[in-house]
Parts: C-alpha cells; sequence; structure tokens
C-alpha cells in the first residue's frame, strides 16, 4: 500500500479472466493501491494482492448492466485520489481496447492527477490464442480486425460491413446479442461457409465454445446456451483451432480442396 496521498491514477489491464495473465506491472500497482476501483470482467482473485488497508470498490459493467455509469466512475476516480492517494483501475482485458481507459485518463489529467497505464493482455488476442485459433497465417490472411459488435448508441458498429468484405479474421467483442444481425452481413458477402467461433468466458474455468461457419453458427450458439461475456471470431484461421468444426463445413472445406486440385 502507498502511504503517499499524492493523487494518482494506474490504468491496470487485468487480463481476459485467468488470474494468472495479469503483468507483472499490473500486480505492483495493485499492492501499492490505496483504493482499487474494480470491474466485472477483472477476476476478483486479483484482490487478494491488494494491501488489507486497501478499499475495494466494485464499479462493475456487463452486456447492458451498469452498476455505475460512466461519468459517475471518472468522478469516483478523481475524488478517492485526492481523498486517498493511488487509485487503481482495474479493468477487464487491456484498458485501451473498447475499455474506455483514455476517457479516464483525459478526466483524471484534468483535474491534476499523475496517471500511468499498465497494458493488459487483451481477450481479442488471447482467448482465440488459447484455443489455438491465430488471427494471422501465412497462406490464408494478412490481418485482423478487433471490433465492437454494439456501439455507444446501442447499434450495430457499421464497421462489420467493411470487416466483412476483407479477407482478415474478425474478432468481434460486446457482440453475441446482435449475433444474427452479424452473421447476416457476413453470409451477404458470401461468407456463409466461413468458419465461425463463439468463446464464452474464455481463459477460465467456465469457459464454453462453439465452432461453425457462418451459417450454423447461431443454432449453435442457442442449442449451447451461449451466452455474455463472449468474443465471436469469422475467418479462415478458426479452421485451425483446437475445436472440430462441425461436418457440414468438414466436407465443404474438403470440396473445396478437391476441386482446386
Amino acid at each position: 500500500m502507498n502511504n503517499s496521498k499524492t493523487p494518482k491514477l494506474t490504468l491496470v489491464g487485468a487480463g481476459p479472466g485467468d488470474p494468472d495473465l495479469i503483468t507483472l506491472k499490473g500486480i505492483n500497482a495493485i499492492k501499492s493501491a490505496n483504493v482499487v476501483l474494480y470491474d466485472a470482467l477483472a477476476n476478483e482473485e486479483l484482490l487478494d494482492y491488494c494491501s488489507p488497508e486497501t478499499k475495494k470498490i466494485f464499479v462493475g459493467k456487463r452486456a447492458g448492466l451498469h452498476h455505475y455509469q460512466q461519468h459517475v466512475i471518472n468522478q469516483m476516480i478523481v475524488n478517492h485520489a485526492k481523498k486517498y492517494g493511488h487509485v487503481v483501475r482495474l479493468k477487464g482485458g487491456d484498458p485501451y481496447v473498447f475499455g474506455r481507459g483514455h476517457e479516464e485518463l483525459e478526466y483524471a489529467e484534468k483535474y491534476g492527477l499523475i496517471v500511468d497505464i499498465v497494458p493488459g493482455v487483451t481477450s481479442a488476442i488471447s482467448v482465440p490464442a488459447l484455443s489455438q485459433i491465430p488471427l494471422t497465417k501465412r497462406g490464408l490472411n494478412e490481418s485482423f480486425w478487433v471490433l465492437t459488435g454494439t456501439t455507444r448508441s446501442g447499434q450495430l458498429s457499421e464497421d462489420i460491413r467493411h470487416a466483412a468484405k476483407s479477407s482478415a479474421t474478425s474478432v468481434i467483442l460486446m457482440g453475441v446479442k446482435k449475433l444474427g444481425q452479424i452473421l447476416e452481413i457476413y453470409s451477404a458477402n458470401g461468407k456463409s461457409r466461413t468458419p465461425a467461433a463463439v468463446i464464452q468466458n474464455g481463459s477460465t474455468p467456465e469457459e464454453k465454445m462453439v465452432t461453425g461457419n457462418v451459417a450454423t453458427l447461431e443454432e449453435l450458439v442457442i442449442k449451447n446456451n451461449i451466452g455474455s461475456p463472449a468474443i465471436i471470431v469469422i475467418g479462415e484461421t478458426v479452421a485451425l483451432g483446437k475445436e472440430k468444426l462441425n461436418s457440414t463445413l468438414d466436407k465443404f472445406v474438403l470440396s473445396e480442396k478437391t476441386t482446386q486440385i
């Protein structure tokens, strides 16, 4: 715990869920915090690194259920830093990947706080990797997109329409509730048979995963009761993952290779 009352904010990425996937610098920040404001997607086991005197405050947001609105969280950061000193804002994944980290930095600096950033392991890359899904593979694609499924206004991101035209692997966060709309866009771009997966609670013991293709994925998600928090992965590299795709897709891939030969 930090005995200094100097107002300071440290934005710490907690990683995708497995508490072992936080960085050493993140652990050290938690250990020195006077106050920790933590999200729903940050594993609460990480609070074990706190000093016994540290104030631990849940400010979680998940799938439309907002315990605190963002402007209230911003005010809490400043108020607690001025009163207690070092505030750690513990956020799931990486605070700069759809985590509103820069909004919190701007607000804190406006009120004179020292701000430090500790990057986190983002679920967009790590969760597919843990299922052996590479986001890039020589000969298959040359890039990947990381997108939000839901914009600030609650609408579907228009960037998904652009990504669907690309050969890049698409990783879509916060998109499960709009899965049907997303898959329709990819189908309309001739990708109904493109491999696709949804991974819920990635990197944790509660992880659930379904793999199929764009045409079958929604049915698989419903059948297996997959929900938030989850990521959607769409692209040819999904077929390289540890879960075998359904037989329909396997037959398609086989017939396509035969045709090419």
